[in-house]
């Protein structure tokens, strides 16, 4: 037998999880660095576990089951985790198991008090702490109670909070395996939780405190409320004492029990100054071993600091890597382009490589680094007028780190690497034959590169890529692109200005640029329309359609017809009328297959690839529509543009100076109509050369998968493009960063980006810093004019929409692939989006009341209540 069951402390290092469990790998390790002291003690092994757990035959199916159980059933969750618990806490700990635990009693003090402590080998890691998922019991006294106790911590693995927690972080039930450490039990004067970044605001430089009276369970409860220090360059800058009436403590006998604090000592703080700013010096040592921020509990005896436990602090957002020591403020990309979701390495090399200013990645995430644009006075300026017309939720987190003496250097001059000003340098006529060649140029550009990449395979590939994302670049460069852009953006700010000036009318030019020509995500959502239209007078296309939307959201996604759902469009000839029907989806795959949610990641599946996702889409426009409702839509928004250009020329006339006023207003209004639209298309030409760019690649993989290289086609998606080009000359392949890569990205899904993000790791949030809003309202930002109420449906994925006319869409984010969508609803909440956003935009196309930048409006409001949407005013209001 090579089963060893157990192992004392100091023969653990952090190497160890797979035998010794998260927690006791990290005390272990803990043991070892210089000036750490870690209470003695052992640990009984995971090949415990394993011997128990073989014990129990019933316990296979009760895991069989347990992963069948929805997740959010939690009434099947919370049985099926009590029948294990019990399975597990009846089984009689064998005898030469028990034998080994008495011996390591033996050697420590038999009659000595213990802490025993559950330990699973999916605890404590970088991407999930598991902090409290598992049980653990302080002051257990005698081998008969520990063995008890070792017992039920093997239990706890199936506590229904673990398991929920397992779930939730893609971790299956099957692979964890649970140890326990059993440490001598410290009796401390004072107890409590350091943490060596502030786990508020993600400041690295910033530790807190939290302290109390006796033992920490009394904290950890929330039996009492802790004094907490928050220390600074090794002074504590601010404290807060509490009133602590209660603290817990251990049992001559065993156990612990509850006690009153002297009143004469309650108001006295747990730690002086100077043991405090001592803790957290010893913290920065843990931290410095273990290469990341931590969450310590530690034990104060005398004068004396023990440390019982460690684990990465997982809630923080990484820091971009500088490596320059100077202090950086970095501007979130996703929230400007309305992808707040972690990319995949493979997308976010691809949009550095093919962006016009410098990117840095963060949880899989990008950045812009503002900083050489704040230190000087006029870019400063330029870069907060247009964050703050855009997002104002950015400008004030700027400017909030503007107030801070010091932070961001003086310079004299901008230096490289700020993203480009906001304001156009060449001036340009309102000709709309300047949209026409810029978009001419576009496609020529696209054109030839689907051509020219045909042939291109192996390093030649890469080699090709390299040269078309020059290309790319040099399209995006186009001396008329920028100020193409920015005289649409500059027209539209001009005519809210000026009209609200003269004529105290909010946001006029939302009404003014409805059915604006050109708009290629507003036309997107309006040819979908269309393809209803096709489809509605043939019944059984109907049916089959929603035959196949029944079995994509089937939780195995097997088909009933026999094929995959994929091939729908292959089967759709079989049907009356499925010709017609699959060549009107065809052509509209042809011009907007390679947009989808998420598509600055090259890695999310296309429409193309996955065009089942349209398939709700089409059915409701099949059902909440009348034929011909596309053209209607857009005639009705030209004429009520006409209409209130013709209504705000006339009032401008009566005022004094008013045929001037109104001479220069009907200037800008030609120029917003002519170039608003084009502000979507960029967007539309990168997300065209990007699928170029994936279909080679995919292809590239395929043959890689085929020559033993890959397991996987997606496996590139996990490489950077540098990578996956080395691996294409080596034909070697590193399988476990593959892995490694694979697991940080299903974490980086718990992390919350921010909008504006600083070199000390601080999450810095703005307010809108406004009271016009009724109490109780949601405050966002307006961004298309109006008022409106109905039933709002928090929708998280496009492909799971359900709406029905007069629903109001609550999201996260709309990038263009949500437009389809919008021709069905009456308005618009977003928790991301500025007023040049692309949800923003066809909101104003479509003549949507909406509101955006609304903090936690997905969790904030329920799905089916009923909301009114200020969207001239910009905020919420929730009806009873």
């Amino acid at each position: 037998m090579n089963e060893r069951y157990v192992w004392d402390l100091q023969e653990v290092d952090r190497t160890r999880v797979a035998v010794v469990g998260g927690k006791g790998a990290h005390l272990g390790e803990l043991s070892r660095i210089e000036g750490v002291r870690v209470p003695g003690g052992f640990c009984v092994t995971t090949d415990a576990f394993r011997r128990i757990m073989a014990q129990a035959p019933s316990i296979e199916d009760r895991l069989d089951r347990l992963s069948r159980v929805d997740p959010d059933d939690r009434e099947a969750i919370r049985t099926l985790s009590a029948e294990l618990r019990r399975i597990i806490e009846g089984i009689a700990v064998p005898g030469e198991l028990a034998a080994a635990i008495t011996r390591a009693l033996a050697r420590l003090g038999e009659r000595a008090a213990y802490a025993v402590r559950s330990s699973a080998t999916a605890e404590d890691l970088p991407t999930a702490s598991f902090a409290g998922q598992q049980d653990s019991y302080l002051n257990v006294v005698g081998p008969t109670a520990i063995l008890q106790h070792v017992s039920r911590c093997w239990a706890s693995l199936f506590t229904e909070r673990a398991v929920t927690y397992r779930r939730r972080n893609g971790i299956d039930h099957r692979t964890v395996q649970m140890a326990v450490v059993v440490q001598r039990m410290v009796f401390p004067d004072a107890a409590g939780v350091l943490f060596t970044a502030d786990p508020v605001t993600g400041n690295r430089k910033v530790a807190t405190v939290d302290a109390g009276f006796g033992l920490g369970e009394a904290l950890v409860s929330g039996l009492v409320n802790p004094d907490v220090f928050t220390v600074r360059d090794g002074e504590v800058v601010a404290r807060t004492v509490a009133a602590k009436e209660r603290a817990v403590q251990a049992r001559p006998a065993g156990g612990t029990r509850e006690v009153a604090i002297d009143p004469g000592q309650q108001r006295q703080p747990a730690l002086t100054d100077a043991q405090v700013v001592r803790l957290v010096e010893l913290g920065r040592r843990i931290e410095a071993h273990f290469g990341r921020p931590q969450d310590i509990e530690w034990c104060l005896v005398g004068d004396d600091f023990q440390i019982v436990q460690s684990r990465p602090i997982t809630t923080l957002f990484p820091v971009p890597e500088n490596g320059d020591g100077e202090n950086h403020v970095y501007v979130s990309v996703g929230h400007q382009q309305m992808m707040t979701d972690p990319m995949r390495p493979l997308g976010v090399s691809m949009w550095q490589l093919t962006a016009m200013v410098p990117m840095h990645e963060a949880g899989g995430r990008l950045f812009v680094d503002v900083t050489p644009r704040l230190a000087a006075p006029a870019s400063r300026a330029a870069l907060l007028d247009v964050m703050g017309r855009g997002d104002p939720l950015i400008r004030d987190a700027l400017e909030t780190v503007l107030d801070r003496d010091g932070f961001v250097p003086s310079l004299p001059d901008a230096g490289p690497g700020g993203p480009p000003g906001p304001r156009a340098s060449t001036p340009i006529e309102t000709d709309p034959a300047i949209v026409t060649g810029l978009i001419e140029r576009s496609r020529a550009s696209t054109d030839a590169l689907r051509r020219d990449i045909r042939t291109k395979t192996g390093p030649a590939l890469f080699e090709f890529l390299l040269e078309a994302f020059e290309e790319h670049g040099r399209v995006l460069r186009d001396p008329l692109n920028l100020p193409a852009i920015m005289a649409g953006m500059e027209a539209t700010w001009w005519l809210n200005d000026k009209l609200q000036e003269w004529l105290g009318e909010k946001n006029a030019a939302d009404t003014l640029t409805l059915s604006a020509p050109g708009n290629i995500t507003s036309e997107m959502g309006l040819a979908l329309l269309d393809v209803a239209d096709v489809i509605r007078p043939h019944p059984e296309v109907v049916a089959f359609l929603q035959g196949v939307e029944d079995n994509d959201v089937e939780d195995e996604g097997v088909p009933d017809q026999g094929f995959p759902d994929e091939g729908f469009l292959d089967e759709l000839p079989k049907h009356a009328g499925g010709t017609e029907a699959r060549a009107a989806i065809e052509g509209y795959l042809d011009r907007y297959g390679m947009r989808c949610v998420g598509e600055i990641d090259i890695t999310r599946p296309r429409w193309r690839e996955r065009p089942t996702t349209l398939v709700p889409v089409i059915l409701d426009n099949v059902r909440l529509f009348e034929p011909g409702a596309a053209e209607r839509r857009f005639e009705q928004g030209r004429r009520a543009a006409r209409q209130k250009e013709q209504d705000v020329l006339s009032r401008l006339r009566a005022l004094p100076d008013g045929d001037r006023k109104a001479d220069q207003t009907k200037r800008m209004i030609d120029r917003v109509r002519t170039f608003i639209g084009y502000r979507e298309y960029p967007k539309y030409n990168i997300v065209s050369r990007y699928f170029v760019y994936k279909q080679a690649l995919l292809a590239e993989a395929e043959r890689q998968v085929r020559a033993g290289l890959l397991a996987d086609p997606e496996d590139v998606f996990y490489l950077t493009f540098q990578e996956f080009h080395d691996v294409a000359r080596s034909n070697q392949v590193d399988e476990q960063l593959i892995q490694r890569r694979k697991e940080a990205f299903r974490s980086y899904h718990a992390l919350t980006p921010p909008r504006v993000l600083t070199s000390d790791g601080e999450a810095v949030t703005g307010s809108y810093r406004r009271d016009d809003a009724p109490t109780g309202a949601l405050v966002g930002l307006p961004v298309s004019t109006g008022t409106v109420e109905g039933r709002a449906r928090v929708i998280l994925d496009m492909a799971e929409a359900d709406l029905e006319a007069g629903d109001i869409l609550v999201t996260t984010f709309t990038d263009p692939s949500w437009s389809p969508l919008f021709v069905g609803i009456a308005g618009l909440v977003t928790e991301v989006g500025g007023l040049m956003t692309h949800g923003a935009v066809i909101a104003r196309e479509y003549g949507l009341p909406a509101v955006v930048g609304v903090e936690r409006a997905t969790r904030r409001i329920r799905d089916g209540q009923r909301i009114r949407v200020h969207g001239t005013d910009g905020y919420v209001e929730l009806l009873p």
